[in-house]
């Protein structure tokens, strides 16, 4: 297990956590520099040698913004829900219909977990990943733009939906499957600044496009998001060199052995991936609706929720990782699952406006635990030799997850109407709203708790392969 932070507390700087993240710890530099050395695509091998603090830096402030703005677009998928469903919907047959409009989301989202299985060979092959990654920021824009021209279902699916999704795992894995394996004992720490770019970015999106979906109308409001993200992707891929010595290693072997497939850990840690990442999604995609629809919230009050909510969990995923370096990621990850499923029970379920205010700030704290700490555990717990294997393939299960948490939910909501002219039809549409959303709630909660479990399991399971019960782990 790796050693607490020293009590000196300086793990907020980036600096002092690759100044940390540059000592490998010993049983970890055999495997690194040892007979497990992968070549590149030249027959060459690897370059064993460590990058600088600078480096190291450059590359967690990438991948902060990275997930800035691939994730912060996944997180705000809510609003285009929001739009789609409506009354002033561009496409046909959408209106009430969130079943239908949710897959485009969750294909998104889903593709770009469990593109994993893809990308990460493509990682292994190539020494220099940089054009992986800006071929995928290409693709993901224009998914994007050319869903502006959309106004079919169908279309959505293909566009903002398959070229989208295929792109954003192009353009994630490459920072996201190199990063923990340049550091060591403040790999939490690292990797909840990186990956809180995503409530970041869910914080800044939102209200920008909500005003560009407002001031310009859908089509000019995805042309510019599919631009900018674009522009913003050429810089940031352009961060990734070639591989160093750790970096190397974890991306060797893209495949899982049998012998891996038969522990009980990686059972059930696949198992609470696909559980959590179809709970996780439920929450995002219906904040909104259930504001404006439930709650008789407008739909700009909806998006500043969504805002508060992707704010509050990007603190927390920077919390969340400091926290795990001190008391243990595993059980900091077990912790944050459950008392997410416990939250949408106490706080979502049958709730009016005070306690959903409430789920918005706890589930954001709550709910980034689990996605900022399973790149960390995923080493911890397999090693960093099989990082890059089990990695790809625990992404590609939570991407199974994402597809179909959101869809679930939509066929529980049902089809309705969100204008109605009477006010006794009214009452009686958002009386059987909120029933609906209550069994969304259920079906959420049930998810969560059960991912929990498997987490908590994975963390005995795990103590008990390594001979004995430790309090930090």
């Amino acid at each position: 297990m790796d050693s607490a932070v020293n009590v000196g507390g300086d793990v907020l700087t980036l600096r002092n956590i690759a100044s940390h993240g540059s000592q490998p710890r010993r049983n970890e530099s055999s495997s690194i520099h040892g007979t497990n050395a992968q070549v590149n695509e030249n027959g060459e091998p690897p370059d064993i040698s460590q990058p600088s603090q600078t480096y190291q830096c450059l590359l967690v402030f990438a991948g902060f913004m990275m997930t800035f703005h691939v994730i912060g677009i996944n997180s705000i998928y809510g609003l285009f829900q929001e739009f789609y469903t409506s009354a002033d919907t561009n496409i046909v047959g959408a209106q009430g219909q969130d079943a239908l409009v949710s897959l485009v989301g969750t294909i998104g989202s889903g593709l770009t977990w469990s593109g994993s299985v893809f990308v990460n060979p493509m990682i292994r092959r190539f020494d220099n990943v940089k054009l992986i990654s800006l071929a995928g920021a290409f693709v993901m824009s224009i998914g994007l733009f050319t869903a502006s021209f959309c106004t079919q279902l169908w279309q959505l699916y293909i566009t903002q939906g398959m070229l989208y999704g295929i792109g954003s795992s192009m353009y994630y894995f490459p920072i996201m499957s190199l990063t923990p394996a340049y550091f060591d004992r403040n790999r939490g720490a690292a990797m909840g600044i990186v990956l809180a770019g995503s409530g970041v970015g869910g914080l800044v999106l939102s209200p920008v496009f909500h005003a560009l979906l407002t001031r310009l109308g859908i089509h000019w409001a995805l042309r510019i998001l599919g631009i900018w993200n674009f522009l913003l992707g050429i810089p940031i891929s352009s961060v990734l060199t070639k591989k160093h010595g750790a970096a190397a290693s974890a991306a060797g072997s893209t495949r899982v052995s049998m012998a891996m497939i038969k522990r009980g850990t990686f059972i059930l840690q696949s198992l609470g991936a696909l559980l959590q990442a179809a709970g996780n999604m439920v929450p995002v995609y219906f904040l909104t609706t259930y504001s404006v629809a439930v709650l008789s919230y407008s739909s700009s009050t909806g998006s500043l929720l969504l805002a508060v909510n992707t704010a509050v969990n990007s603190a927390a995923r920077i919390g969340m990782g400091i926290l795990a370096d001190r008391v243990g990621r595993q059980n900091t990850m077990v912790l944050s699952v459950l008392f997410s499923g416990v939250a949408v029970f106490a706080l979502w379920y049958d709730s009016d406006r005070a306690r959903f205010l409430a789920f918005v700030v706890f589930y954001g704290i709550l709910a980034g635990g689990y996605n900022a700490l399973l790149p960390t555990t995923i080493t911890e717990v397999y090693g960093v030799q099989n990082y890059s294997s089990v990695n790809a393939f625990i992404y590609f299960i939570r991407g199974l997850g994402a597809l179909f948490g959101a869809p679930v939910a939509g066929l529980i909501l049902g089809s309705h109407r969100r204008s109605l002219r009477s006010a006794g039809d009214i009452f009686a549409n958002m009386s059987m709203l909120k029933n609906r959303y209550n069994e969304v709630a259920i079906f959420d909660g049930v998810l969560l708790l059960a991912a929990g479990v498997c987490v908590a399991y994975v963390r005995w399971l795990d103590a008990r392969d390594k001979g004995g019960w430790s309090w930090k782990a």
